[in-house]
């Protein structure tokens, strides 16, 4: 694409996730007032806003294996590469899952409103807000919701396959007794990225890898689960048959050359 037609593109992705947010509004706040409200919240997530967003800005979803059918809690991790990655991550699982994410997001007009109420917020310089997620986290699993959580550490750089993981994903999973989920997705670095030098519509693939289950999460330091973790991801990456994130990181270096 010329360089105008990304810019345009990308503000027609904004256009389009603002959109039933704004119309929605205020049936989504009165629904996140309810004890279990979130459960339906999550339903228009996922079979209203995310197949919205992602179909109109010309993507479609392809899992390329099998995942797992069962309703079991999870700590869902995946690599991070573009904005595209929530609504992916929203389509690849039907039962709940609450997200992590940092605090900043609540400024966004509207969106921060729902935002605040329906995520589990942390402000990475407050070592008490991040001790404070273990109980948000506590009481969304006992309402059946799995978590999921982003962990690299500034995934905008580009020139990187995959950043290093923080620990946070891990440490939940294994002081709430949650097995892991990895999923790759593995085409939004390259057709959706960060920064708009760059993209094109197309499919966006899914690879989930082996479950970690709650006896290996506990069997191993966190440092362990960590470090394995993200050398399944990358390694994932880099052996990709088409190799979209490893073209994405070469087409960045020749746009900043």
């Amino acid at each position: 694409m010329s360089r105008l037609l990304l810019i345009l593109w990308r503000i027609w992705f904004y256009t389009l996730a603002a959109l039933p947010v704004v119309l929605l509004f205020f049936p989504l706040a009165l629904l996140l007032l309810l004890p279990n409200g979130y459960r339906y919240v999550f339903w228009v997530a996922r079979n209203i806003w995310a197949p919205f967003v992602l179909l109109g800005t010309g993507f479609w979803v392809k899992r390329v294996n099998a995942f797992p059918k069962d309703r079991k809690n999870y700590m869902l991790i995946a690599n991070h590469s573009s904005y595209i990655d929530i609504m992916l991550m929203l389509r690849m699982q039907k039962t709940p899952f609450v997200f992590v994410g940092k605090k900043e997001l609540v400024k966004i007009p509207i969106f921060g409103y729902l935002y605040k109420r329906a995520a589990i917020m942390v402000d990475r310089s407050s070592s008490s807000s991040r001790f404070g997620v273990y109980e948000r986290a506590e009481k969304v699993i006992q309402k059946g919701y799995s978590v999921c959580i982003f962990p690299e550490k500034e995934y905008l750089d580009e020139t990187l396959l995959l950043n290093p993981f923080k620990k946070g994903a891990f440490k939940l999973a294994a002081t709430h007794k949650l097995p892991i989920l990895p999923l790759v997705f593995l085409d939004c670095k390259r057709k959706f990225p960060w920064y708009t030098t760059h993209g094109y519509p197309g499919s966006l693939r899914v690879k989930a890898l082996q479950i970690i289950p709650v006896e290996g999460v506990l069997s191993k330091s966190t440092e362990a689960l960590q470090m394995e973790l993200h050398q399944q991801i990358k390694t994932t990456l880099e052996k990709d048959p088409q190799g979209k994130a490893m073209e994405a990181i070469e087409v960045w270096k020749k746009k900043t050359a």
